[in-house]
């Protein structure tokens, strides 16, 4: 990844068996200096468009797309503010059985219950008395259209079609069905397609992002600057 290019050195104290004294130095990436880039990235929304990962699009796919290389994957994942691409990035559809398999350890538990989710469900004159997609327990009740003045029903909202419920005191997830059951599968399912709405870089702002980026990293200079893009560490214990 092109990222860890764009990283300063550090000189640090060497860890390894065969060094000749304590003194010895290696040169190492500064992973410390990513805290600057994402604060960076963060100030820069103004650079950005909405985009949609299709399923199997890698980091390195998108930059070949968007900015004409597969090198720039790098400013895909900051801008995106991924940390751990492993968990982070949407896996392909054909991988999510497999992993849902594997975390509850049964297609018994893969289809239990993990959450409802609430109906949309609004009252005759069309006011919203419940929104939708509310993350509920199977326990969950709303008071009835009957605790209401007047004739006003309740109705329930749905791709499925609308229904009008009955004229009660009380509404619940078992007996009026005012939302629906979400299996451990789907939760998973849902949470992966989360992950595949980023922002993405505007190709026009992709040679200034990559400078500013640069100059937001590199050292200024201190006791320990040597140049804009190596600096050392304190040596300690020093020995012969």
């Amino acid at each position: 990844m092109g990222y860890f290019r764009e990283l300063p050195n550090i000189l640090y104290q060497s860890p390894l068996k065969h060094k000749a004294s304590s003194g010895d130095l290696v040169a190492v990436k500064n992973l410390f200096r990513r805290t600057k880039l994402f604060d960076y990235v963060k100030e820069s929304a103004s650079f950005f468009n909405k985009y949609t990962i299709e399923d199997g699009e890698r980091p390195d796919t998108i930059a070949e797309n968007l900015y004409g290389s597969p090198s720039y994957d790098y400013v895909v994942v900051l801008v995106s503010g991924i940390v751990n691409i492993n968990h982070e990035w949407p896996v392909q559809d054909f991988q999510i059985y497999d992993i849902a398999l594997n975390k509850y350890g049964s297609e018994e538990k893969m289809n239990e219950v993990h959450h409802h989710e609430t109906f949309e469900i609004r009252d005759s004159s069309n006011r919203q008395i419940l929104p939708p997609n509310l993350i509920v327990d199977g326990d969950f009740k709303i008071d009835g259209s009957s605790l209401r003045f007047g004739t006003n029903r309740f109705n329930i909202i749905s791709e499925a079609g609308n229904r009008q419920l009955d004229d009660k005191n009380e509404y619940s997830v078992a007996t009026d069905n005012i939302a629906r059951p979400v299996t451990n599968y789907e939760f998973e399912i849902n949470e992966n397609e989360k992950k595949r709405n980023i922002d993405v870089l505007r190709g026009s702002y992709l040679q200034v992002f990559i400078n500013d980026l640069r100059d937001v990293v590199r050292y200024s200079k201190s006791s320990h600057y040597i140049n804009r893009s190596l600096a050392f560490t304190e040596i300690t214990n020093l020995t012969t």
